[in-house]
């Protein structure tokens, strides 16, 4: 499915490819078109500006969960953004205002200490606020905000007495990587604890997590799904998927450096580390694919286990099956590396951050960012 020949690469590297990347933004664009919703980019999955006018031609706009994301979406993407945050702060508030179309609080305490400067706005933004509807099928607790003590969203009896004035949306966000039948289960809790709410509102956001681009997902549900909630409640939908956008576009090339043997376990070490690249297969926890290679090593298999070039002991993955033995010089190359990826690493250790680089549809490898030792120094003081 990939097209990259890692003999171009200079790993480490990051290669998004243009051809996989609009293949998903023209699905996206038809669940648009179908449903009647609009479907934004989340800049916390997926924040490489270098194709925002591409994904631009495709969605609505895009969502920020910061200052600095809604920066670069309106200098980047050339439109206002839709931003959360779970907690704003004065100094950079107008700011936000500034570069918002829509407004989403965590809190009915924030939307108030915020109240004179946002009814103020001119231009005037969208103010919505979070919710949590009390329900999610994600197992993994560091990625699972439905959880009743929760931090993010009002739960439903804050909201007892209505919503405050002004208030123009509601919010959610509970899934990851989910299907449409996940999202089914998680409007019906929140329309038994929020839709008395509903008559009030003009907009409804559905957060992201709907992994829309995964093979089997079913396309017909999530249009259904949406075309008739936004026609039974009479409101906007809008959705803002990361990984979705992104989802299989690209790999990650590292090269073997070193091969170490250790009881009978042999680890190809490699420069890149998955603490500081790939801190999601830690986090997760998730085994990556590389091609090539087996997830799970059979009887005959050349067994490896694929270490990390920082120091953190943990720094490695699980042994994967080869049908030869591997050399240092030898390509490793990551599958499905592009969301969540990149918006995450860190310079940990000072080890070298991986080139950012681009396929394009013409077979041209153009390497639009390479990091050096003053990105390394100009983090720290």
């Amino acid at each position: 499915m990939y097209e990259i020949d890692p003999v171009r690469v200079a790993s480490p590297a990051f290669v998004l490819e243009e051809k996989l990347l609009r293949r998903n933004l023209e699905l996206i664009r038809q669940v648009q078109e179908k449903s009647g919703a609009h479907i934004i980019l989340a800049l916390k999955g997926f924040a490489m500006w270098r194709v925002f006018p591409l994904v631009y031609e495709y969605l609505s706009g895009a969502t920020a969960s910061s200052l600095h994301e809604a920066r670069l979406i309106c200098e980047e993407m050339g439109c206002k953004a839709h931003t959360y945050a779970v907690a704003y702060r004065e100094d950079e508030f107008p700011d936000i205002l500034g570069c918002s179309s829509h407004l989403v609080f965590n809190s009915v305490a924030q939307l108030e200490r915020f109240r004179p400067l946002w009814e103020k706005a001119d231009p005037q933004v969208s103010v919505g606020l979070r919710v949590n509807p009390g329900w999610s099928d994600v197992a993994v607790a560091l990625y699972n905000p439905a959880a009743p003590e929760s931090r993010l969203g009002e739960p439903a009896y804050r909201l007892a007495e209505g919503l405050p004035k002004g208030v123009e949306g509601l919010h959610f966000h509970v899934l990851c990587e989910s299907s449409s039948h996940s999202l089914a289960r998680v409007l019906e809790a929140f329309e038994d604890r929020f839709g008395q709410l509903l008559p009030q509102v003009k907009w409804v956001n559905m957060g992201g997590g709907h992994l829309m681009t995964r093979k089997g997902y079913d396309l017909d549900h999530l249009i259904e799904l949406l075309r008739r909630f936004r026609e039974k409640w009479e409101v906007e939908v809008i959705l803002e998927p990361g990984a979705a956008i992104a989802w299989e576009t690209g790999t990650l090339v590292s090269t073997v450096r070193d091969i170490h043997e250790s009881h009978g376990v042999q680890t190809a070490i490699l420069d890149v580390s998955f603490t500081a690249h790939m801190p999601d297969t830690l986090e997760m926890p998730y085994k990556p694919r590389i091609v090539g290679a087996r997830l799970e090593p059979q009887p005959g298999d050349y067994r490896y286990r694929m270490g990390g070039v920082s120091c953190l002991a943990g720094d490695f993955m699980s042994e994967y099956g080869f049908d030869r033995p591997l050399q240092v010089g030898d390509k490793i190359v990551f599958e499905d590396m592009i969301h969540y990826t990149m918006v995450k690493t860190t310079m940990f250790n000072g080890v070298r951050h991986p080139d950012i680089a681009i396929l394009r549809a013409d077979g041209r490898l153009e390497v639009v960012r390479r990091f050096g030792y003053e990105d390394y120094k100009n983090r720290l003081s």
